[in-house]
């Protein structure tokens, strides 16, 4: 008799100890899932709770951008320079590559007291090397604009037909630049960054070979 009821106890001992088991394992997941769910549990202390990085991420995403308190005008010019290949077949055009990669025509800021065709030949002669150059004709303007901090810069650059007159004058690139070269006219198409300077190209090439500067 004393045998069976030892055995009850064993078993309801038992019983219990797999009831609180399993309770705990539950307690567990429960908290696992809040934290994966990005939920921070009332019994939880605040301090173990680590925010997610995607919501870092939004908050540098979705950060407002600084009020434009002030608007910028600045005033460029530059040139499409251009020679002709010793056959006199091709057109080839000559590039300036920027910090960032991007392939562009010679421009810069317009000096007071300059006019912008002189800062054309100016920029030319600063960025390049070139010295032995010939303004032919304006061939248009383009307009650029960006933020720069609370500002909103409007950049207008005025651009020209530029010929190089000395076959033997090589160009030489600033400190700033990643490279400079002479390309064949569809290649600089290709290569050209901004579309409206591409555009102007176009008009370029027809100009020369019409020969009219006018």
């Amino acid at each position: 008799m004393s045998r069976k009821v030892t055995t009850s106890k064993s078993k309801n001992q038992s019983r219990q100890k797999s009831t609180k088991s399993s309770r705990a394992s539950r307690s567990k997941n429960a908290r696992n899932k809040s934290r994966n769910g990005y939920k921070v549990p009332e019994a939880l202390p605040t301090e173990q709770y680590k925010e997610p990085k995607l919501d870092k991420l939004r908050q540098v995403v979705f950060r407002k951008k600084p009020e434009i308190k002030e608007i910028v005008r600045e005033p460029t010019a530059g040139g499409i320079v251009f020679r002709m290949t010793p056959d006199q077949k091709d057109i080839e055009i000559l590039l300036i590559q920027d910090s960032k990669n991007r392939w562009t025509i010679p421009k810069g800021h317009i000096e007071p007291g300059e006019t912008a065709k002189q800062t054309a030949v100016r920029e030319i002669g600063e960025e390049s090397g070139l010295k032995h150059v010939d303004v032919l004709t304006w061939l248009g303007k383009i307009h650029f604009k960006y933020r720069r901090m609370e500002k909103l810069v409007l950049m207008t650059t005025q651009v020209y037909l530029v010929q190089s007159l000395d076959k033997n004058e090589h160009p030489t690139k600033e400190k700033w630049m990643n490279g400079i070269r002479w390309f064949g006219f569809s290649e600089a198409l290709d290569a050209i960054e901004y579309a409206d300077i591409e555009k102007l190209m176009l008009i370029a090439k027809k100009r020369i070979r019409s020969g009219e500067f006018n």
